[in-house]
């Protein structure tokens, strides 16, 4: 069951650089979608890999899928050797993402989000357009409605902009 609320609080504890994207950023936007984990895009600096690493390190961040006893850290090393984890960890499933698709890497994603209260938690949140490009890209058949979703959204979001000019 996800808990996202302490991951979160734990990222921004430990200064964490990271946009909210996939399900958790679509609910932020209005949508009815129910996520069971968070996806988060990280920026790749050797000090925020570090930050990252030493944040979850009290939810004992494990890959998702792999076989348990398997060794794993999910160390700076670790972080800097890869890019994409899908991670369980005692708070829930979390992925961390270095690039979104349709988006790019954490320079393009944070330059299309804004600062949003999630879980009392004030973070970064990938933007309505940004979450439709990156649906389209990724192309999966749970996306597709999704987009389906996420189009109504923007087309009642830009309606009432319209209406407070």
């Amino acid at each position: 069951m996800l808990d996202p609320e302490p991951l979160l609080r734990q990222l921004k504890k430990h200064q964490v650089e990271f946009v909210v994207i996939g399900g958790m950023a679509m609910v932020t936007h209005g949508s009815a979608h129910i996520t069971s984990d968070l996806d988060i895009c990280y920026e790749r600096t050797p000090q925020n890999i570090s930050a990252l690493a030493e944040a979850l390190t009290p939810f004992h961040p494990y890959l998702r899928g792999a076989p348990r006893g398997l060794p794993f850290n999910f160390d700076a090393q670790t972080i800097q050797a890869g890019l994409n984890f899908t991670l369980e960890t005692d708070a829930g499933l979390l992925d961390v993402r270095g690039e979104v698709s349709g988006v790019g890497g954490f320079d393009q994603a944070i330059a299309q989000s804004k600062e949003y209260l999630v879980y009392g938690v004030p973070v970064r949140v990938l933007s309505l357009n940004a979450l439709i490009a990156s649906k389209k890209a990724a192309g999966r058949v749970k996306d597709q409605t999704h987009l389906l979703e996420l189009e109504e959204l923007r087309k009642l979001n830009e309606a009432s902009e319209e209406g407070d000019t």
